[in-house]
């Protein structure tokens, strides 16, 4: 274990490293850190590390040979995960992905001595979408028992980490996303984008979400299909779901007005170019993608799924469906779309509480205590 005088060592285990909005998070914190903390961090899935790449260049990480956080929990497969976890002043885990590591410690902390652990759940795959997974909760319950924080970053999943997985209320830190929201206030021009160009005379619904099942993106071209023919659905991200969407985008016949432009590496570059942001998943919990469409003054047309109602202002709530309503949210989109006064209104709300509430600088302090205190650290 490094001194109390010697600059802090945190461990990070991810089940991959892709830019999602676990890994995404982690990359602010370790870049608001600076040099004021060395990082190691461990992708389950090595070849999966794209959220790398906005990493700062003066931070401190290394990427240490680890034991696979995959597999069957045995308790030899789980000493060896504790053994690799010595020598660090803090241990963060993420999700489902990375809890066998969270039962690792509860197991052989006393033994090897390991340092305090923090949990990090973000939200569910498709698996549990629809609901959780008793053995699966079972699981957790006692994974956590020696972890000295459980961090959720909705309220949703605050109640479930209290009244499913029975967690202590001194150990569930909620601690709410935050983005950096000066950086969406500037209007991006028509032509950042290498792939895609707005014309005078466009509007464009726009999304940000990885292209899985749970992001449910064939509902949104459906109901997409109803706006006029000057408005353009453009959709950023990446993942298996995309020959689908094609399909669905064909047989509705609005091909030539719905556009996969791929992974964003800058959302700030983008989300401004919209005239609404638009969602229709099946599950969420606290989207990141929401607070940026919030901080460049976007109005929002979304399932009432997770903490989305409470995000946004409460002018944007007439626009929010119930789940899985497809024809609601082609209501919804309608509504936005023949209103520009409107989306002036919402989306100058939105802007307001993204400031006030979601702003980065906010949320990094809060875990800076949290991580700080931890190690016994001022």
């Amino acid at each position: 274990m490094t001194g109390k005088g010697s600059t802090p060592r945190i461990l990070h285990l991810h089940s991959s490293f892709d830019a999602g909005g676990k890994e995404l998070r982690t990359v602010q914190l370790i870049n608001a850190f600076g040099r004021g903390a060395e990082h190691a961090i461990v992708s389950a899935d090595p070849d999966r590390r794209g959220a790398a790449a906005r990493l700062a260049r003066e931070v401190r990480v290394s990427w240490p040979a680890f034991p696979s956080l995959k597999g069957k929990p045995w308790p030899g497969r789980l000493k060896k995960i504790a053994e690799a976890m010595q020598g660090y002043d803090l241990i963060c885990t993420y999700n489902w992905g990375a809890v066998d590591a969270a039962m690792a410690h509860t197991l052989f902390a006393d033994v090897y001595k390991l340092p305090p652990l923090v949990h990090h759940e973000d939200g569910f795959n498709e698996d549990e979408a629809q609901g959780l997974k008793r053995r699966r909760n079972l699981f957790r319950r006692i994974a956590l028992g020696r972890s000295a924080a459980l961090v959720v970053p909705s309220r949703t999943l605050e109640r479930i980490a209290l009244e499913v997985w029975q967690q202590p209320r001194s150990k569930v830190r909620l601690i709410p996303n935050g983005i950096d929201t000066a950086s969406f206030a500037p209007k991006p021009a028509r032509d950042a984008l290498p792939r895609l160009v707005k014309h005078r005379g466009e509007k464009w619904v726009g999304t940000l979400a990885g292209l899985r099942k749970v992001k449910n993106l064939p509902a949104l071209v459906r109901a997409f299909q109803a706006l006029p023919e000057e408005w353009q659905l453009v959709i950023a991200g990446e993942g298996p779901e995309r020959e689908a969407i094609l399909a669905t985008a064909e047989m509705t016949e609005i091909e030539h007005r719905v556009h996969l432009i791929g992974h964003v590496a800058a959302p700030a570059r983008l989300v401004g170019l919209f005239d609404i942001y638009a969602l229709s998943s099946r599950s969420e919990q606290f989207p990141i993608s929401v607070l940026e469409a919030m901080a460049a003054g976007l109005p929002v047309a979304a399932p009432r799924v997770g903490d989305i109602p409470s995000m946004v202002a409460s002018e944007n709530g007439p626009f929010l469906t119930a789940p899985g309503e497809e024809g609601e949210l082609a209501a919804a989109l309608v509504r936005l779309a023949g209103d520009a006064a409107a989306r002036r209104q919402i989306g100058a709300a939105n802007r307001a509480r993204a400031v006030a509430e979601y702003d980065e600088q906010r949320m990094v302090e809060r875990y800076r205590a949290l991580y700080w205190s931890l190690m016994g650290r001022r």
